[in-house]
């Protein structure tokens, strides 16, 4: 069990380490000024890709910025959609990537959204169970394979939806690099700026990537392994 504990917490401490360097990243180019806001940045990006039916809108809170496919808007945080900097202006340019992969149909997009309800049953499922884990109940679940097995393809759900996610998000912000080097609005260090943004914010994805696979790992060895000591 020594293993999969190690992994647990490795990625733990990987997950926090890279959210305190994207946290940082972001408050440094929050400080760099551009000539637009992200509100403008998403509108001029949709307009110059011939998207006209998505709405580029603010959201309270902060690193709430989502693009919303039901709605077919683009929702910023207030900071992000108010602010003329080259931290807001990236947050934006990626949320609207995914806007672009929404309106051309992209297949990773497609399939991730279909995922949605399958990871929601799954999640509620997962939280039942692993109250059951928490009071103590592994030796219960060890005498029950479909228990096992059943948990674990809900964990699993999850790790494929993480894994999924990596492409949809590597690719909005290639998409919003390319757009922002097209458009002039950054250059030099301002766009070396901005690429150094997006890629912190793609490395959560992986931790939250790399987290998921190891929980995975975790419960697979735990119950099974107390199976197998009850045979």
């Amino acid at each position: 069990m020594i293993l999969p504990m190690i992994l647990m917490f490795g990625t733990m401490i990987l997950s926090m380490l890279i959210s305190g360097r994207l946290r940082s990243r972001f408050n440094l180019y929050s400080r760099v000024p551009i000539s637009m806001t992200g509100a403008e940045v998403a509108e001029a990006m949709l307009r110059q890709n011939g998207i006209t039916d998505v709405r580029v809108i603010s959201t309270p809170g902060q690193l709430t910025d989502h693009y919303d496919p039901m709605k077919k808007t683009v929702n910023l945080s207030e900071s992000v959609y108010g602010q003329n900097t080259v931290a807001a202006a990236a947050v934006a340019a990626h949320e609207c990537g995914h806007a672009l992969q929404h309106a051309q149909g992209y297949a990773w997009l497609t399939f991730r959204s279909k995922m949605v309800p399958v990871v929601q049953l799954a999640s509620g499922l997962m939280n039942v169970l692993m109250i059951l884990l928490m009071v103590g109940a592994v030796a219960f679940f060890a005498q029950i394979p479909l228990l096992i097995y059943t948990f674990l393809a809900a964990v699993g759900v999850t790790v494929v939806f993480a894994l999924v996610t990596l492409p949809v998000e590597f690719d909005a912000s290639n998409r919003a690099l390319a757009w922002l080097n097209r458009s002039g609005l950054v250059r030099g260090m301002e766009h070396d700026k901005a690429k150094d943004a997006l890629f912190w914010a793609a490395m959560t994805y992986v931790a939250g990537a790399l987290a998921a696979v190891a929980q995975l790992f975790y419960w697979a060895m735990m119950l099974l392994g107390q199976r197998n000591s009850n045979e």
